[in-house]
């Protein structure tokens, strides 16, 4: 059986997604988020302080040794329960409200990192949303800390500050909880050494690169040259190919790999939003600004930054990141102070950037100064028989710490697989696997029934006639249209901006025929 991982909580603490997590339980609710190892021996609350109402009953019981050691016997029982889960294959990061020995409540989502359970984030001192009464509850409470011989006064006094929260708050601070657990375990899983896969299906260097084809190589050989380098990297490629995967490699396999790894979307904010996200801002530089924010330039500081989809960056911000480049300096916005960082830019891109170039729509000088290194992530289409080992590799994920029996395809539904041209690359091939893994329940061998439609029909770039193609040319013509829309959707990650694009259509065009032909994220066609 595989070890456990162990993590690293004080690099985790400083992760933005669980900083900012943190920063919204304490403002909103007086809770401060409490860590639990592996096995549940330790607590591991962060410096601001524990997971309990920085002012209630909770913190009165922890500071009794007999309270503090039924909070460590409470934590081990919470670890048991989630082996338990993995054990039977049903472990995933989702918040359970449970009881504690003080009668009170509290939040615990496990840690999974690749299948495996890591530990486990805390959230307690809660009275739950339903209790039958305030005098039921106080004598629960008074019941289970008898034994604790509290002072009185703290006691009295405390007991009317226990923390009551609603169902919509529970829910709410749930959820919270469960995207800081997700953030760790992604994180976690980025930054765990390697393991070889089945065959060296897996580089043993670069974990999350699957593949042996000649591509792959390729690949391996030139980041084995670049990992070393502190140079600008450029990853180029389709979506769905795993430029962040490339990105990760390099960061955890450079001098920088203890240091923190940040990702931004350069097309998930406006040009205003962007600018902050990425440069911070000083109090009062527009509305809204109610405190000096810090930049992800500042967050990543001696440690790597990867700009995603930096093609789609605005001709400001991309000034703003051309003298980050040459001189390590950028101001927020706002104000007029310098700030120096150090940090190492990896940037991606699914597009052109040297049209861009040419058009006008993307500085010369900042491409060549993005463009130093320049990798390009091959499209699975490319990568001849990488698709059976990504699909064993797949299989192996999601059958791992799982009670059933790995699953296998059919020499039919493999045949299926690699006829389709997969122009969602290995993201698409991935979610494909683990809709069969789920699709198939209790059957070992995955049958090619099960497949999505548009791999059952062989659907590919150019035209592919079928047994049940359409017999009439506008039935083809409609066809092919909504084949093309979806492609498009996928290759840009249902991006309609991007799509549309792509296609020569209107955005507002691209909407109606999405709702025409009824294509949808959550169903395949």
């Amino acid at each position: 059986m595989a070890a456990r991982p162990r993590l690293d909580w004080d690099a985790l603490l400083k992760l933005q997604a669980v900083e900012k997590i943190e920063k919204v339980l304490s403002r909103r609710w007086r809770l401060g988020l409490g860590f639990a190892t592996a096995d549940g021996s330790t607590v591991l609350p962060p410096q601001r302080g524990s997971e309990c109402p920085s002012d209630g009953f909770c913190q009165v019981v922890q500071a009794r040794p007999a309270g503090a050691l039924a909070c460590q016997a409470n934590a081990r029982q919470i670890a048991q329960r989630f082996r338990d889960e993995r054990a039977r294959g049903a472990l995933q990061a989702r918040a359970m409200q449970l009881g504690c020995h003080a009668g009170l409540y509290e939040l615990a989502v496990p840690v999974v990192v690749d299948g495996r359970y890591a530990g486990a984030l805390l959230a307690g001192g809660i009275v739950a949303p339903g209790a039958e009464g305030a005098d039921a509850e106080l004598a629960t409470i008074d019941r289970r800390t008898a034994p604790l011989s509290l002072e009185i006064t703290d006691y009295s006094v405390a007991r009317q500050r226990h923390l009551r929260l609603t169902e919509a708050d529970l829910s709410l601070a749930a959820e919270l909880l469960e995207v800081a657990a997700e953030a760790i375990g992604e994180h976690a899983s980025g930054a765990a050494p390697t393991r070889a896969g089945s065959g060296g299906v897996e580089s043993n260097r670069y974990r999350g690169l699957v593949g042996k084809s000649a591509a792959m190589l390729d690949l391996y050989r030139l980041l084995d040259r670049v990992v070393a380098s502190d140079s600008t990297v450029l990853v180029q490629g389709e979506n769905g190919t795993g430029k962040e995967l490339i990105a990760r490699a390099i960061h955890f396999n450079s001098k920088r790999r203890d240091r923190r790894f940040v990702v931004q979307n350069c097309s998930a904010f406006n040009d205003n939003l962007l600018d902050s996200e990425l440069f911070g801002h000083k109090k009062g530089a527009f509305t809204g600004a109610v405190s000096d924010k810090q930049g992800l330039f500042e967050v990543a500081d001696a440690g790597t930054f990867f700009l995603d989809e930096v093609g789609d960056m605005s001709p400001a911000l991309q000034v703003k990141l051309l003298r980050v480049l040459q001189e390590g300096t950028f101001t927020a916005v706002g104000d007029t102070d310098v700030r120096k960082v150090d940090v190492r830019i990896i940037a991606a891109t699914n597009k052109d950037l040297r049209r861009m170039v040419d058009t006008g729509e993307f500085r010369e000088d900042l491409y060549y100064r993005l463009n130093v290194i320049n990798i390009v992530s091959p499209p699975l289409r490319e990568r001849g028989d990488d698709l059976l080992l990504l699909v064993d590799y797949f299989l192996d994920k999601h059958a791992d710490g799982k009670a059933a029996a790995r699953k296998n395809l059919s020499d039919d539904c493999q045949r299926r697989l690699l006829e389709y041209s997969w122009p969602g690359n290995v993201r698409e091939l991935e979610n494909e696997v683990e809709r069969l893994v789920v699709l198939a329940g209790d059957e070992l061998v995955i049958e090619e029934y099960l497949l999505s439609a548009r791999i059952r029909e062989r659907a590919q770039s150019g035209a592919v006639i079928t047994p049940g193609s359409p017999h009439s040319l506008p039935d083809a013509v409609r066809a092919l249209e909504r084949r093309m829309i979806y492609e498009a959707l996928v290759r840009n990650n249902w991006n309609k901006t991007r799509a549309a694009g792509e296609l020569k259509v209107s955005r507002r065009n691209l909407i109606r025929l999405v709702q025409k032909y009824e294509l949808d994220q959550k169903r395949p066609v």
